[in-house]
């Protein structure tokens, strides 16, 4: 089966995933699996990681753009909505799709991610068939149905071009 949204490009979607939790880490590289998506799941610990790798800074300059950003709320050095605030305000990055995707059910923080612009904002569920379920809708929808942006120069929307 192909990815979604990957017929006729030259490369996998990429999904920057921002959790400093390990066993969330394996958790969702497990649900992608599982949920046949097939796309480069890149992770990043904390919150200055994070922007080091979306600004290509250090030894993040030759990372590819993700096409989505899974954003945890709670991350060290940066927490999500100061990564959701900096990316807002960033021209470059501001088009970038981010899923909060979080275990937080306050509703308070969820009012806060949508008024910093997130996409989506997801209650990561508890059971892991449901996590399965909830990955596989998320990456059909972003990878598969919706139209996402391209980069300047990214290698998307090279192999992409007609």
């Amino acid at each position: 089966m192909n990815a979604p949204g990957t017929s006729g490009s030259k490369r996998r979607p990429v999904v920057l995933l921002a959790e400093d939790d390990e066993d969330h880490v394996l958790l969702t590289q497990l649900a992608f699996e599982q949920a046949g998506l097939d796309a480069e799941l890149r992770v990043v610990r904390d919150g200055m990681e994070c922007m080091a790798y979306l600004e290509r800074a250090g030894k993040d300059a030759d990372m590819p753009r993700p096409d989505l950003m899974l954003l945890d709320m709670h991350m060290p050095r940066l927490d999500g909505p100061e990564v959701m605030a900096r990316i807002v305000a960033s021209e470059e990055l501001r088009a970038l799709p981010v899923v909060v995707l979080t275990t937080s059910t306050d509703r308070d923080e969820a009012h806060r991610m949508y008024a910093l612009r997130c996409n989506s904002y997801v209650v990561k569920p508890v059971e892991f068939k449901a996590f399965v379920e909830a990955m596989r809708q998320i990456g059909n929808y972003w990878l598969g149905v919706a139209t996402l942006p391209t980069w300047e120069g990214s290698a998307r929307s090279r192999s992409s071009a007609p």
